[in-house]
């Protein structure tokens, strides 16, 4: 019998800088729909379920077909999806954390995170990141970055720049064989671990960062981490969502898929 996978969408109501914006529907769709049919495509999940703080957007995914289940307030996406979780998926093996805001994620991203967990039972955690190639990323204390070990570790996150380069140039590194690493916010949870790591205090690092993956990190947890070929595009702005809009109506060139797997998957189910 093969893992039980589950995909797990934290969805809020509320947003700061574009309100509502799970529930816009200016393709003919509400924007959690288009990432819930999505996040379908994947090989490897079961099922993919909405975990929401509002009647309406539990009423909007039911309309569209979708399983929703009600939460309570939550500090975070993980501690929205693990209170459903630990009500209604005991039998789950992994657990998908997916951004509702994120429409066109690739659901070849979303195999290789579940992939990762399944080639490395010692690992309890994995999520995933792309090349950084240009400076306002390299620069941007919004756009978190990952140092790995060899094997796909993860090593440390940090809104600052890591790895710090000391003797040459940086923007000479950006072409080809950039060294910095631009975290994409996925992740995927052996069930154990985020009922517990959910149970934990706020850590020293996490606190300091703002990034809830130290806390991880300082519990002694593995995170293996998939380098994809660029992450998708997150809804964020009114500007952001009129720019699906067009790509959905064929206004606009969507961005180019593609992937590298590191480290190489093996004997994937």
């Amino acid at each position: 019998m093969g893992a039980r996978v589950y995909g797990l969408i934290p969805a809020r109501l509320a947003s700061t800088r574009l309100p509502r914006k799970l529930l816009l529907s200016g393709t003919g769709k509400p924007l959690i729909q288009h990432t819930w049919e999505t996040a379908r495509q994947s090989r490897f999940l079961a099922d993919v379920v909405v975990a929401a703080d509002s009647e309406e957007i539990a009423s909007a995914v039911r309309k569209f077909g979708g399983r929703c289940e009600l939460t309570g307030d939550h500090p975070s996406g993980t501690d929205r999806i693990a209170e459903v979780v630990g009500r209604s998926f005991a039998d789950a093996d992994i657990i998908v954390n997916i951004q509702g805001d994120e429409p066109e994620i690739d659901p070849a991203a979303l195999d290789l995170l579940v992939g990762l967990l399944l080639d490395r039972p010692d690992s309890q955690m994995a999520t995933l990141a792309t090349p950084i190639r240009t400076r306002d990323v390299r620069d941007s204390p919004s756009c978190v970055k990952v140092v790995c070990a060899a094997d796909g570790r993860a090593l440390y996150f940090s809104r600052s720049l890591i790895p710090f380069c000391r003797d040459e140039t940086p923007d000479s590194l950006l072409a080809g064989d950039t060294p910095w690493l631009l975290h994409v916010g996925l992740y995927a949870y052996r069930r154990e671990f985020l009922m517990n790591l959910t149970k934990l205090p706020v850590s020293r690092l996490e606190r300091l960062e703002k990034l809830e993956q130290l806390r991880a990190l300082e519990a002694g947890a593995t995170i293996r981490v998939g380098i994809i070929e660029r992450s998708a595009v997150g809804i964020d702005t009114p500007e952001d969502y009129a720019r699906f809009v067009a790509r959905q109506r064929g206004d606009e060139t969507p961005p180019e898929p593609g992937m590298q797997t590191w480290p190489p998957i093996i004997n994937l189910p």
